[in-house]
């Protein structure tokens, strides 16, 4: 059975949209209605027609009609490359033909097609209509119209009606565009289908084998990893990754990290984008932006305080881990130069008073965004934060010797060495056992993960390692059914349901993964990693966060998330991996 035949249907139109690569076309079947929705901001039209999130499908309230003008009922039968829908009438089917027009392949008979188009202006002609807004729409058809209208019912909405009398491979396009021309030309539907299931049978042949156990997510995740690339538009320079396609429209600066976790396995290219774009946007004095959209950045917030606002910095440990797997030095020098100024932003604009250690100026700049780690305000001096900064530190040290700067390694393997030190010199609490956050010298009273990610840099007496370890594994603080909590599960601020507050976010558990590998507990390292492809394989979909008891998404949680995807694919291939490796020695 191939990738295609085992997500038969697990596109359910509902929840999960019928998309396709580069496009930002959404197509939904809801109350027995089609609409389709735009992956767009439009931040300047906000306070005229509402965030993207919520508002009104550019199509909306389709329905079949069959001959007595009474509705059909639709079924969906979807597959990746072709969402079906079955009918009294006989089968329906659209397909992607680029990423702005989406073609319908007809049945043969006699019926009509009913819906709103949310445009300013209109015309009807023999092929179909065309219409003009903010977005461009466009439909034909090559099967015979027998009526065809188009009336205005607001001042931004147009209500069609096409009657059609079709016959064998015949088609209506609907075209979706920003641009002043349309797309008119109808090919094959056969012949569009074909390509449709050849791109995507050629993306999951790509992928790397891995066990059966995890063989049906694992297709799904790249399934997500495939939908939520974007092409390029204004800002967008490159193809890039959106954290949800349906709730995070753009290109959020650490996501793109892990989203290139899982692309190192199957395109060098589309892995180095993920970090490119972000680097395409790099201010003169070495920030890097929060978040990129089609019409521009995020670098500044005044909410809840005003400052810059950026991402952690793991854009170096990043790199090499794309090296690992590519062997590209060409990359590492490529991106050498902007890291470099990255880092030198960090400690030349968030230096903390004592001149070693940075702390964050705005909460979104940590990526936990509502953590109990800034309820006593800002600036905060965190552990995780210079944490990023030594492995940072560290990854440069190791890019520099891989592209024969020698003189480069030792001063920054002096860098982390003084952010380590620094660290245990200011943050770690002997009497709790972790390191503390600070805000205004005094300690942040909550327990998190991120009080133990010190863990990582690998530089500290085994008593203090053992103490992490020791909290990392307790059931009643980190070590839930489904690990890691990101509070405490014992600490008064701990909250299954919201976000940063408690939540299980995979992410983290990757970074976790990857320092207790690096410190040698492989076999603690190993039940992390398989608890966290198990709590992903929980659930049809593949959310943003989890509620660490019972391994449900939140109500806020949003789908078919990318990093999560990703995660669950490099994990998965590295479990099927060492199990693998694990049987030929002992065999």
């Amino acid at each position: 059975m191939s990738a295609l035949e085992r997500l038969h249907n697990r596109i359910d139109l509902d929840n999960i949209p019928f998309t396709d690569r580069a496009t930002r076309l959404l197509l939904f079947l809801r109350n027995n209605e089609i609409s389709v929705r735009l992956a767009e901001r439009w931040a300047k039209w906000e306070r005229e027609i509402g965030h993207y999130r919520q508002r009104p499908p550019i199509i909306e309230r389709m329905r079949i009609l069959n001959s007595d003008g009474t509705p059909v009922t639709m079924t969906p039968d979807t597959y990746p490359h072709a969402a079906g829908l079955l009918t009294d009438l006989g089968r329906f089917e659209w397909i992607f033909v680029d990423p702005e027009t989406l073609m319908l392949r007809l049945p043969e008979g006699r019926y009509s097609l009913f819906f709103i188009v949310h445009c300013e202006r209109g015309t009807t002609d023999r092929r179909g209509a065309t219409f003009r807004g903010k977005r461009n729409v466009a439909y034909t058809t090559n099967a015979l119209i027998e009526s065809n209208t188009a009336a205005q019912i607001s001042q931004e909405h147009f209500e069609v009606k096409v009657t059609l009398r079709a016959t064998q491979n015949q088609a209506l396009l609907l075209n979706i565009t920003p641009r002043l021309a349309y797309n008119r030309a109808i090919t094959s539907p056969d012949i569009e289908l074909q390509a449709s299931r050849q791109r995507w049978q050629a993306w999951f042949d790509a992928a790397p084998p891995v066990a059966d156990v995890y063989r049906d997510q694992y297709e799904y995740a790249w399934w997500v990893m495939r939908i939520g690339l974007l092409n390029t538009r204004y800002f967008f320079t490159r193809e890039a990754c959106v954290p949800s396609k349906i709730h995070y429209v753009g290109v959020w600066h650490w996501d793109q990290f892990f989203h290139a976790l899982a692309y190192r396995h199957m395109d060098r290219r589309l892995a180095e984008d993920q970090i490119r774009i972000v680097l395409d946007h790099q201010r003169e004095d070495g920030m890097l932006p929060d978040a990129i959209h089609d019409e521009g950045l995020v670098t500044r917030l005044t909410a809840p305080v005003e400052a810059d606002v950026t991402k952690p910095p793991l854009a170096a440990w990043t790199a090499l881990k794309l090296y690992e797997v590519s062997g590209n030095r060409d990359f590492l020098e490529e991106v050498y130069e902007p890291l470099c100024r990255w880092h030198a932003w960090w400690t030349t604009h968030s230096r903390s008073q004592d001149d070693v250690l940075c702390e964050y100026r705005h909460p979104f700049s940590s990526g936990l965004d509502d953590s109990p780690l800034w309820d006593d305000g800002m600036p905060v001096v965190a552990p995780d934060l210079n944490t990023y900064l030594c492995v940072q530190a560290e990854s440069l040290a190791k890019i520099a010797d891989l592209i024969g700067l020698k003189d480069d390694v030792e001063r920054w393997e002096a860098v982390a060495d003084q952010f380590a030190a620094a660290m245990l010199g200011r943050l770690w609490d002997e009497t709790e056992g972790y390191f503390r956050a600070l805000h205004l010298g005094s300690p942040v009273r909550v327990l998190t993960p991120f009080n133990l990610l010190p863990l990582w840099v690998g530089r500290y007496p085994e008593a203090v390692t053992n103490r992490l370890l020791a909290h990392l594994q307790n059931p009643d603080e980190f070590w839930a059914r489904f690990p890691l909590p990101t509070v405490a599960l014992n600490d008064p601020k701990f909250d299954g349901q919201q976000m940063w507050r408690g939540p299980t976010w995979v992410n983290i558990n990757y970074l976790f993964i990857e320092a207790l590998t690096r410190l040698g507990h492989h076999n603690l390292a190993q039940e992390l990693r398989t608890r966290t492809l198990a709590l992903i394989m929980q659930q049809g979909d593949i959310y943003e966060y989890y509620d660490p008891l019972t391994g449900e998404h939140p109500p806020k949680s949003a789908p078919i998330f990318g990093w999560t995807s990703a995660v669950f694919i490099d994990l998965a291939i590295t479990e099927t991996r060492a199990t693998a490796a694990e049987k030929q020695h002992g065999d």
